[in-house]
């Protein structure tokens, strides 16, 4: 029944009851709409203030309102919020016991009660609707609505069940979905699936200006996290893992090295999981590493910076994760570590779901990965995958403070939009870039497409040998700013893995109609996915064509290593490491060496050298941390070099920037223990490899790692089955006369009659074993 309630009467509650003054964006018209008794569809995005779209309403209608949630930690979350605000609100899910939910009951039928959070499992239960049957209630809000849709990124197959059981309380509820990420299509399913056709849509810009977006390479991932969280110390923020392990691993690598840091996930019990979240909100930590299911609902408005470590599984995950920054609107920053091994691990994680629920996910990766490598502005990316079209850059992402190269095409576009309009605007874009390219097969085909004009027009592109040219924007037409992006396709390291398919294997022509979709030429398809259309602009530019600016896809992999002109542009002899000190250092080891027989880089290699150049460890525990040293070394060789270093120091009064100094956790890998115990029990390691599902290489792989890092393993009983005397004497002497332990040179150089790569590193291994830890 609907409720007459003044603007001003419902400006003094949200005065009263929540403290603020005045309404943001559409708040009140949506909560008037729900007074009205009127079924509204919210898309909202994190921190605009969704949640008060159904809990002010609540207060102010009679009767108890029903907040179907997805998750535990948000219904309590919002529960102890509403609690601290003075109003009534309880839950009812299965961390209650049946006393628990028999109170809670009774309070909702006795009247106390304003809102009640369920998950819609709960919602399933008979006794729970029979309950509710009997109960006065307001509206219901279904939050998180994303969930309904088997196109989103957050399927929960119990809220297709939503709508039915609804209607089995009382068909004349007034409804509210709400989500902060729903895609064109995802909203148009939402509505379908909840009967929602006819609800008012409301519906914001998905733009939050106040987030800085940056992708970088994941090389040496550890010491960028260690360095920007100390760089940002006192700041709060939230580091995002996929795995439980790894939320495990990073928040032991934060407290080692001096930082305020609690994990989160699943697996915590869930005592210690509500424990490690307060203390978060209450500023006890700084940083909180968690797993996806931190953070829904979490009113923590001075969030800093939001960091992905792994990859995310699709961008309605990013976005909704990255929007728990900045909610008090000062700036946030939002980085992500990129490799597309995340990728790849991703999509085997999927391996065993259901056909098309896997067929989804792939979809949604692969819109991931066009996100990290294209060099278009990333706001521009992100609203256009949410339906909403940005003229301009934004200026604040890392692609437009640090663009990459720029190229002209025009002929390519007019190509890609004819080809689209030849084959009836019924396909996606790698479809349209086979036929471009005019690739025979069986489904370009079936459709005669390899008998149209533009088939096979497409073969060479302009832009693989065009000079780069970033200062001749000038005579770009029409709306395309001299900074608009658009790449070729993204590039990484093809793995080994014959059935994994890397980004080298897609058209270069994919990318690029990405971005003339972003530029607004071309529009998606909302009922049939990745389906392009033309829009106006496209028709207009097939008549009356001019040359649009693009950029060039990231390479994170060349993007990762030093610029070869660094040092040139530094200025003769400037390095990052201290030069006086690498030569004091390379004379110590020289002099060591000779003194104890041995071939210098068995003590320290130039790189280890190079490090302590740079980070002037003082102690033996900041030493351990030098790459390729660890404790075992150090305790065996370490003292002359710490003297030299520190005296070095104090005679040059050198401040030194210790931060750079990622220290390890204690290297807990089960499988690094294991190998370690069944080599001291002298097992086979042919049945080590067996029983772990590792190929001899990967074992080995892993024995040198261990090595490395300090530890002293005996594989003699081994070795002494798979290689003859002669030959172990052969490549010992080699190695102890060698300038390096390099094994392609050691291929190359040894001189050793039928000699393999697995028998050199095995006796490596032996021969630094004995020698160096």
């Amino acid at each position: 029944m609907p409720i007459q309630i003044s603007n001003d009467t419902l400006k003094e509650h949200l005065k009263k009851t929540f403290g603020f003054s005045q309404f943001r964006g559409e708040q009140e018209a949506i909560i008037q709409n729900t007074l009205q008794g009127n079924n509204s569809f919210v898309l909202m995005p994190t921190g605009a203030g969704k949640s008060l779209c159904y809990q002010l309403p609540a207060i102010v209608m009679p009767g108890t309102a029903i907040v179907i949630s997805p998750l535990i930690a948000l219904m309590k979350n919002q529960v102890d919020q509403m609690i601290a605000f003075g109003v009534n609100a309880q839950f009812l899910n299965s961390s209650l016991t049946r006393s628990e939910m028999n109170r809670v009951k009774n309070e909702v039928l006795s009247g106390d009660v304003k809102l009640l959070y369920i998950a819609p499992e709960s919602l399933n239960k008979q006794e729970n609707l029979n309950f509710l049957q009997q109960a006065n209630i307001s509206f219901v809000a279904i939050d998180e609505a994303h969930c309904i849709s088997e196109w989103g990124h957050d399927f929960r197959p119990e809220y297709r069940k939503i709508r039915a059981i609804i209607e089995s309380v009382d068909e004349k509820l007034p409804i509210i979905a709400l989500t902060a990420t729903a895609t064109p299509k995802v909203q148009l399913d939402i509505q379908k699936t909840l009967n929602l056709e006819d609800a008012k849509v409301f519906k914001s810009s998905f733009n939050r200006k106040n987030l800085y977006y940056e992708i970088r390479s994941k090389k040496d991932i550890d010491k960028q996290l260690i360095r920007y969280i100390k760089s940002h110390s006192g700041k709060a923020g939230i580091i995002y893992c996929l795995s439980r392990k790894r939320v495990e691993e990073i928040a032991d690598l934060l407290h080692v090295n001096g930082i305020k840091a609690l994990p989160y996930h699943a697996g915590l019990d869930p005592a210690i999981r509500m424990a490690n979240q307060e203390s978060f909100l209450n500023e006890e930590v700084e940083v909180m590493v968690a797993t996806i299911a931190f953070g829904m609902g979490i009113d923590k408005p001075d969030v800093r910076f939001v960091i992905h470590y792994d990859a995310p599984k699709s961008l309605e995950g990013y976005y909704q994760e990255t929007g728990r920054a900045g909610r008090d609107s000062l700036d946030g920053t939002c980085i992500l570590f990129y490799t597309y091994d995340d990728i790849l691990k991703l999509d085997k994680f999927n391996k065993d779901k259901a056909v098309s629920e896997k067929e989804n996910a792939k979809l949604l990766l692969a819109e991931m990965v066009y996100y990290a490598n294209l060099g278009v502005c990333r706001r521009k990316q992100l609203l256009n995958y949410f339906g909403e079209y940005m003229a301009e850059n934004c200026g604040f992402c890392d692609n437009c403070l640090h663009p990459t190269p720029t190229f002209k095409a025009e002929r390519e576009v007019v190509l890609v939009l004819q080809a689209i309009q030849e084959t009836e605007e019924k396909f996606d874009a790698e479809h349209i870039a086979d036929v471009l390219e005019g690739k025979v097969n069986q489904y370009v085909q079936s459709y005669d497409h390899d008998k149209l004009p533009v088939f096979g027009a497409g073969k060479t592109v302009s832009w693989n040998t065009q000079a780069v040219d970033d200062d001749d924007d000038d005579d770009d037409n029409e709306d395309e700013d001299e900074d608009n992006p658009t790449p070729k396709k993204p590039k990484l390291k093809k793995k080994s893995q014959k059935d994994n398919h890397t980004e080298d294997e897609k058209s270069p022509w994919i990318s690029f109609i990405k971005q003339i979709t972003i530029h607004g030429y071309l529009v998606k398809d909302i009922e049939n996915y990745g389906v392009l259309k033309l829009s106006e602009k496209g028709l207009n530019f097939i008549q009356d064509s001019y040359p649009v600016t693009f950029s060039r896809d990231h390479d994170y992999e060349k993007e990762a290593e030093p610029d070869e002109n660094d040092e040139m542009n530094a200025g003769v002899g400037a390095k990052a490491y201290d030069d006086a000190l690498f030569e004091l250092l390379k004379n110590l080891r020289k002099k060591l060496a000779k003194e104890k027989n041995l071939p210098p880089y068995v003590i320290f290699q130039d790189p280890s050298l190079e490090e302590m150049a740079t980070t002037y460890p003082s102690t033996q525990e900041e030493m351990a941390q030098i790459n390729g040293v660890g404790m075992g070394k150090v305790i065996k060789f370490g003292k002359p070099f710490l003297d030299v270093i520190n005296r070095y120091v104090d005679e040059n009064e050198i401040e030194t920037a210790r931060e750079v100094v990622v220290k390890s956790t204690v290297n807990k890998s089960k499988i690094k223990i294991y190998i370690i115990q069944q080599v001291d029990r002298k097992i086979d390691l042919d049945d080590i490899a067996y029983q772990k599902e590792l190929s001899m290489a990967e074992l080995i792989e892993e024995i040198e790692a261990i090595c490395y890092s300090g530890t002293k393993l005996n594989l003699d009983y081994y070795i002494n089955q798979v290689i003859e005397p002669d030959k172990q004497e052969e490549i010992y002497d080699y190695f102890l006369s060698s300038d390096t332990d390099n094994i392609t040179e050691a291929l190359d150089n040894c001189n050793i009659d039928d000699v393999s790569e697995e028998e050199l590193r095995l006796m490596r291994i032996k021969f630094l074993s004995e020698l160096a830890n």
